[in-house]
């Protein structure tokens, strides 16, 4: 069992923490279900007994820092707090602070981990738990982060970074996909798309996953006038595509969508609805269309340039002809 520690201090975002405990929570009872022993162990840990958080709900009952982990695997979550900046002044904070200095050292793999949730990193920062390391936060706070921790390596507009034990996200629902992310390694991708569709949300694919579908791919940022852009092309790929036309969708040029592509997705425009349109027909081949009727439906304007696409872009698995 991994002991998941949410580190609360007063003013804590609610949704940063309740979020992602609750995914942790379903995946718990989908394994009892299944007849496998919960693989989670959710405790709520604060300086004080009593916290308030942002919504002016008072917590009780919070379990007292521990003197000693479990000798087990255990997640320290840390997760923000509202106000445009984090204090670090607060009694509970240094507090806080004081109890996490000790345990860089021990972060490993599989031992000791650190999940950071929006404005989390800036006090895991503070604590020197991402000195040298990659992270994320939300994007008001990243030029804070930096600050707080000049030799991390702060990474923007991504939904969440993985740098070893440690693991970011960019803030508020974010931590719900990286949650889901590391549920999906714990107990297996199936059980985590059961959660995500439990709590109605959009599983995202996480940084270093494989590539089984391009509607699920290339959408590891948080740029949403890209995402804007993907969604019109999945929705709608057979329709008359071009860069100007989906930069009109982004309101914006066609060159500085094609740089925003580049940068965010890892991909360029056009390449990308080719994946897309060739999903479309890998589907509709494995429908029982024929390849006249695959190319049609996915937006080819022909066989051959189904073909010529199936050739450059063919997804991993798939025969080297469509059809074939």
């Amino acid at each position: 069992m991994i002991d998941v520690l949410f580190l609360l201090l007063p003013g804590s975002l609610v949704l940063d923490w309740a979020g992602p405990a609750e995914a942790l929570r379903i995946a718990n009872g989908l394994m009892r279900q299944g007849g496998k022993p919960e693989p989670f162990r959710l405790r709520f840990c604060a300086p004080q007994p009593q916290s308030s958080t942002s919504v002016g709900v008072q917590l009780a009952g919070l379990e007292a820092l521990p003197a000693r982990l479990a000798p087990h695997a255990s997640w320290l979550v840390l997760v923000g707090q509202a106000g445009p900046r984090i204090g670090i002044d607060a009694p509970g904070t240094r507090a806080l602070l004081d109890w996490l200095r000790p345990l860089a050292p021990a972060l490993a793999p599989g031992r000791l981990e650190l999940v950071t949730i929006c404005a989390g990193a800036v006090l895991a920062a503070h604590a020197g738990l991402l000195a040298g390391r990659r992270a994320t936060t939300h994007h008001h706070h990243l030029d804070e982060l930096q600050g707080a921790a000049p030799t991390c390596e702060v990474v923007r507009n991504r939904v969440f970074v993985e740098d070893g034990a440690v693991w970011s996200s960019a803030g508020v629902t974010t931590g719900i996909d990286l949650v889901l992310h590391r549920i999906g390694a714990v107990c297996g991708p199936a059980l985590a798309a059961q959660v995500a569709q439990t709590m109605v949300v959009a599983l995202r694919r996480g940084p270093h996953d494989p590539e089984l579908s391009p509607f699920l791919a290339y959408r590891n940022h948080v740029h949403p006038a890209l995402h804007r852009v993907q969604d019109a092309v999945s929705q709608s790929p057979g329709a008359s595509w071009s860069v100007p036309g989906m930069a009109a969708v982004a309101h914006t040029s066609p060159r500085h969508l094609t740089r925003l592509f580049l940068q965010y997705a890892g991909v360029a425009p056009l390449q990308y609805l080719r994946r897309i349109r060739l999903a479309v027909a890998q589907t509709a081949l494995a429908s029982g269309n024929s390849v006249t009727q695959a190319a049609a439906a996915a937006g080819f304007s022909s066989d051959t340039q189904l073909r010529r696409a199936w050739q450059d872009f063919a997804l991993p698995g798939t025969p080297s002809r469509p059809g074939g």
